[in-house]
């Protein structure tokens, strides 16, 4: 009985979802081993001057300079565009200096507002044929658009979701480290073990396209209800406009268009960033319901699995606490008080629910040192308190999209500038350069992924 709980505990927490979508993972890369890489023509795909960059920033002066640079590394200067939302810093005149051209939008309309009414202000549509939508705290990969261009090779693909990466500017805390470290963990499961098998061509189920760094063709976007009312995020919606709408596929491989971001280092902004991506998401559910399709059976499962895997996680440290109390109760009090303590704690699964739950968290963390690649550090033991964490932030996001909607305004997370950054030791940063070679790809790569886009 004791093992077969564990079975399902660990099978709640880590879902159906992971399993299949992983196998299809496995599936797509033996696929492309076994498929030799040919030259594309380069008329075949996009040239960097065919791409826009539209950043959407609110209050961003600390950050905004360093991520127009990045644009500018990318694109032609003249191709990089900012909307400021209603800052009341200086985030125009920094995006202005470092070469963007910088529009202050007032007043703040939030990010999907301020996207819509970037497009149309700088005619965005009518003059490139794609779009980079970037956030303020990221930073693309030299080579996101040379491995990221050639998914388009696919006349069918519409979107290329982005790849997000932890930046590897290093917190000056240790807390910081510690939920930078269990976002970039977070960032592997999800994006190698289900967003690279829902990008298969046979799948086509990916169900978020990031609004943080991914790549849209501009004629799709007037389809798109980009600013939808009652949402506090975009990206969500975007993504199942495309498939509602059949707009097209939507192509990720976890070696093209990869991004860094600047993950939240204080736990305050850490929570209300978790409540809000959770938030957009139910919100996105709760408003294109559940449709006939694979897309929408996968949305569907995923979401209750999401439901029972929070409730168990939230649960967890109940538990042990209430086991914990009758086993001490069993042992101060004495009679019938004592045996009826005794039973209650001997009634409680505590340990099985603790076993099942450290088991799964403790395979993500073999994968997650397996492919970053990382050495195991003391402070992930803390990671199952952080999932546990966000499963309490999903279940009141779930309870809160059941509520009054929101008006897509936002405040973001405290930002690091380069001088407060602390830079990681020696061995940090041989790990952070093996990560990058590791992370990026090659011109042959690049060829190989272009040709196959998806097994």
């Amino acid at each position: 009985m004791t093992a077969a709980l564990v079975f399902v505990v660990a099978v709640c927490t880590i879902g159906v979802s992971t399993l299949v979508w992983g196998t299809v993972a496995v599936a797509r890369l033996l696929a492309e081993r076994r498929t030799s890489p040919r030259l594309l023509s380069p008329s075949m795909y996009f040239r960097p001057a065919e791409v826009a960059i539209l950043i959407a920033a609110h209050d961003e002066e600390l950050v905004i300079a360093d991520a127009v640079a990045a644009a500018r590394a990318l694109v032609p200067g003249q191709n990089v565009f900012v909307v400021s939302d209603g800052s009341h810093d200086a985030t125009v005149e920094r995006a202005r200096d470092a070469g963007a051209t910088a529009w202050d939008l007032s007043p703040n309309r939030g990010k999907a507002g301020a996207i819509r009414a970037g497009l149309q202000r700088f005619r965005i549509p009518e003059r490139f044929p794609l779009l980079l939508l970037l956030d303020a705290d990221s930073r693309p990969r030299r080579d996101y658009l040379r491995t990221g261009l050639p998914l388009f090779t696919d006349p069918s693909v519409v979107a290329v979701a982005g790849r997000a990466t932890t930046a590897a500017d290093v917190p000056a805390t240790r807390g910081g480290r510690l939920l930078t470290s269990y976002r970039e963990r977070t960032y592997i499961c999800t994006q190698y073990l289900h967003k690279f098998g829902q990008a298969a061509r046979s799948a086509d189920a990916v169900a978020i396209v990031p609004g943080f760094a991914s790549l849209y063709r501009t004629d799709v976007l007037d389809r798109i209800d980009i600013d939808a009312p009652g949402l506090s995020i975009e990206d969500f919606n975007m993504t199942f406009e495309v498939h509602a709408k059949r707009l097209g596929r939507i192509a990720f491989h976890p070696d093209c268009a990869i991004a860094e971001t600047q993950d939240p280092a204080v736990f305050r902004d850490y929570s209300a960033q978790m409540r809000r991506w959770s938030l957009g998401f139910w919100q996105t559910v709760r408003r294109h319901g559940i449709r006939p399709g694979l897309f929408w059976t996968s949305v569907g499962v995923f979401a209750t699995e999401t439901v029972v895997a929070s409730l168990v996680l939230a649960a967890v440290v109940p538990l042990l606490l209430l086991a914990a109390l009758a086993a001490i109760a069993s042992r101060v009090l004495s009679g019938p008080a004592a045996d009826v303590a005794e039973a209650v704690a001997a009634a409680l699964p505590a340990v099985p629910f603790l076993v099942g739950l450290l088991f799964v968290d403790t395979m993500m963390t073999v994968f997650f040192c397996a492919v970053a690649p990382r050495r195991p550090h003391p402070t992930m033991v803390l990671f199952p308190l952080l999932r546990v964490w966000d499963a309490v932030l999903c279940l009141r996001a779930l309870l809160a999209a059941l509520g009054r909607p929101s008006d897509g305004r936002w405040k973001s997370p405290d930002r690091r500038s380069v001088a407060q950054i602390a830079r990681a030791d020696d061995h940090d940063g041989v790990e952070t350069a093996a990560f990058s070679r590791r992370s990026g790809s090659g011109r042959g790569r690049t060829v190989e992924v272009g040709h196959e886009l998806s097994a």
